[in-house]
């Protein structure tokens, strides 16, 4: 896992939340106005035939980070292939843990694996932020080798406008679900083969 920044990342910490082979990088940015913003780069073990046979690794991954964000009040910026469909349950107790907004929603699609075949494809890869951001601009750019195309995303740090955004909120069944998925991984780690 790599992360490139042409702004300065500032207490960049490389995680192993859930499982030993899967790491997350979360760092500060400082802005070009000195400002900082907390960032999370993600992207957990997929619930497939070669890597896990459940979703339960990924799951308690994004919920953890979800939880993290809600403890804290900084603008966020997630991003990662998350292995995940934007419209699924896990996706939606996500944004609503963490009080995030999804910035598809609205928008479109933009599936972004597999970049190989036209007729099949999924949007995995995500970026989600905190009210304290408007979006400029959103693409899919073309495929560049990889499995997965990339996404270009052009975010305005506006804390000001931060009441214009409306982020769903987790009810207490919702939390509940979250934290008892965490727990589950946490007590199986090391149980299941990686």
């Amino acid at each position: 896992m790599h992360l490139y920044s042409r702004l300065p990342l500032e207490d960049v910490e490389v995680k192993w939340l859930i499982q030993d082979d899967i790491p997350s990088i979360h760092a500060w940015v400082r802005l070009r106005d000195g400002s900082r913003i907390r960032f999370h780069a993600l992207h957990p073990r997929p619930p497939a035939p070669s890597e896990s046979d459940e979703s339960l690794w990924r799951d308690a991954e994004l919920l953890l980070v979800g939880q993290t964000i809600a403890e804290r009040n900084d603008p966020t910026v997630v991003a990662g292939d998350l292995n995940d469909v934007a419209w699924s349950p896990t996706t939606k107790l996500f944004c609503k843990i963490s009080g995030m907004l999804d910035l598809r929603r609205g928008r479109g699609q933009y599936s972004t694996f597999h970049a190989k075949y036209p007729m099949l494809r999924w949007p995995l890869d995500h970026v989600f932020v905190t009210e304290h951001f408007t979006l400029v601009h959103m693409e899919r750019l073309p495929e560049v080798g990889s499995d997965h195309f990339p996404i270009l995303v052009t975010l305005r740090h506006n804390p000001t406008r931060a009441a214009e955004n409306e982020p769903e909120k987790a009810d207490s069944d919702e939390r509940e679900v979250a934290e008892e998925t965490i727990e589950e991984a946490q007590d199986r780690h090391g149980e299941e083969p990686v």
